[in-house]
């Protein structure tokens, strides 16, 4: 098989193609050779393992992920790179590719009929910028039967994503991962590392998913209704935030945070993952009054 990582190999297979990089599709291939497998290593790929790949490019990954995986599906939403893929994956028997839009397909079904002889299913990709968290969170939030999401991601979205709750790097996000997952960043990638190169630096992290949420939110409308208040104008203090965007009276406000033991001055990015859960619960029970 050619070096997929390979500059002259990539044009070379563009070129026969007559495959253009497409901006609006954020597609960046990576040319550093150490980096996929490096992915498909710490995604936990083995022979007992199915992988969902999102977004496989030419398959320099997704090649990776098939000489290690029992299985691998991968999801492409570009048409014009299916023949090339056809190419690039010729040599391996337990890949499928899967044209379509991850946003849209029934990923649940997905896993079920490429995966049944499985014993579990991991997520791993190298997310186009744009849909970064909107992909992470439709993964996360669908309880899909994947044990972890191992995902290539900005680094300053994989600093935002990877950050405690409660710390100042922190934004709603980041309370969202944390409460469906364990995240962790593994290792950081250059901008050099792809063709063409993009104007910021990459890293790759790992969301080991939970088998329950961190904590008990009391009703996860609300918990996630408060953060998105709370975090929407996360400069202001706490009661100011939740009310301002109409989701609390400013008397249920005042309430809620003093149950709660919460000065009415916090903001909410001082508030850790047990504390979010408290007030939620204060906030669902003043609602049942």
């Amino acid at each position: 098989m050619s070096n997929l990582s390979d500059i002259g190999t990539i044009k070379d297979i563009m070129q026969r193609h007559g495959f253009s990089f497409s901006k609006g599709l954020g597609q960046n291939f990576l040319i550093n050779p150490s980096v996929c497998p490096r992915m498909a290593e710490q995604c936990g790929a083995d022979a007992r393992t199915g992988v969902l790949e999102i977004g496989p490019g030419i398959g320099v990954l997704t090649a990776e992920l098939a000489r290690r995986a029992r299985k691998v599906a991968a999801v492409e939403l570009d048409d014009r790179l299916l023949p090339v893929l056809d190419e690039t994956l010729r040599d391996f028997d337990n890949v499928r590719v899967v044209h379509g839009d991850v946003m849209k397909l029934d990923l649940a079904a997905l896993i079920a009929e490429c995966f049944a002889d499985c014993e579990k299913v991991a997520v791993c990709a190298n997310l186009p910028y744009y849909i970064t968290s909107p992909v992470i969170m439709m993964l996360l939030e669908s309880r899909l039967p994947v044990s972890a999401i191992t995902v290539m991601v900005q680094k300053e979205a994989a600093d935002r994503l990877c950050a405690g709750v409660g710390s100042r790097e922190s934004g709603a996000v980041t309370v969202a991962v944390h409460y469906y997952a364990e995240p962790e960043l593994l290792f950081k990638v250059s901008r050099g590392s792809f063709m063409p190169s993009p104007n910021v630096d990459s890293a790759v992290i790992r969301l080991s998913v939970r088998e329950e949420p961190a904590v008990d939110v009391g009703d996860e409308g609300v918990f996630f209704g408060m953060v998105r208040a709370g975090f929407s104008q996360r400069r202001k203090t706490l009661a100011n935030s939740l009310t301002s965007g109409g989701f609390l009276k400013r008397e249920e406000a005042a309430r809620a945070l003093a149950d709660a033991g919460i000065p009415a001055n916090t903001r909410i990015e001082a508030l850790d993952m047990g504390q979010l859960a408290n007030l939620s619960r204060n906030i669902v029970h003043l609602r049942c009054q």
